[in-house]
């Protein structure tokens, strides 16, 4: 039960030496500090080559090293047609060249309501999702797409949404933000072993049970105001609950990899470690 989570960071650790640098050199630091996943950060764009690609999934490989990709913070599963054909293209090259370089989830923003209600804007945001899923199929590239939970409740990204995407696209799953998650509200709730049991069982309730054995995961501590998230902050000094998640989660039998979004990265993410085999 100890060893059921893989833990890393999103983007290269600090500490990373500038020789070899780049994704390599953050993989065999993530060895090196006694990790096992890494998010690659393509948050700005995605710009590597194949070659690159081709590194990276071998370094992973030698050194047992879960390989995720954060796709371009300018994703909008909602855009206007004008818009849309450059946030899919966003989306489609993260998964291409993640999948090239051996990851297995994309890990993605899905965008802004707009103003409008979830119920309003599902129906479009499902659509396309689905036809991105089924691109990607079709050149038989396995990746799971993994629309992150937000932390303002004007994003698309409620638990509810994520878990609709998931449960009508095969090839789709969460990536369950709990920072984003206790900031959403603005109000200090999402925050507590009751809150965490309920989220989880109804995560398994829709997805499966056998679905927590495989959830992506990331933390860190939170900043936020009644309108929601502000700033991450280093995982100790906020009021995220970090224990009763992980009570949660233990309770439930989870498993799957968590990696850590603290401004600390690599310095929280052995905490999150440490705590989660200690505990």
């Amino acid at each position: 039960m100890k060893n059921s989570f893989r833990f890393g960071t999103v983007g290269s650790p600090i500490s990373t030496p500038k020789k070899p640098g780049g994704s390599v050199g953050a993989l065999q630091q993530i060895s090196a500090l006694g990790l096992n996943a890494l998010e690659l950060g393509w948050v700005q764009s995605v710009k590597v080559k194949e070659e690159t690609c081709k590194s990276i999934k071998e370094t992973a490989h030698k050194l047992n090293i879960t390989v995720t990709v954060h796709a371009p913070y300018f994703i909008n599963l909602n855009a206007d047609q004008d818009e849309w054909p450059k946030s899919r293209k966003r989306l489609m090259d993260a998964a291409y060249y993640g999948n090239l370089a051996g990851a297995t989830s994309i890990i993605f923003h899905p965008g802004s309501y707009f103003g409008r209600e979830p119920a309003e804007v599902l129906p479009l945001v499902i659509q396309r999702l689905k036809e991105c899923v089924a691109e990607l199929r079709e050149a038989d590239n396995q990746v799971i797409l993994r629309p992150e939970t937000m932390g303002k409740s004007a994003m698309i990204g409620s638990i509810e949404d994520v878990l609709e995407m998931s449960r009508l696209i095969e090839g789709v799953e969460p990536c369950l933000d709990f920072a984003h998650l206790h900031a959403r509200t603005g109000n200090g709730s999402m925050n507590t072993y009751a809150e965490w049991m309920t989220l989880l069982e109804g995560y398994a309730n829709i997805l499966g049970t056998g679905s927590l054995k495989g959830l992506h995961i990331h933390l860190s501590g939170i900043e936020y105001t009644e309108k929601g998230e502000k700033k991450h902050l280093p995982v100790r000094e906020c009021d995220f609950n970090l224990f009763d998640l992980y009570k949660a989660l233990r309770v439930l039998n989870c498993g799957g990899t968590i990696v850590c979004e603290s401004p600390l990265m690599e310095e929280d993410a052995l905490f999150l470690r440490d705590s989660w085999l200690l505990d």
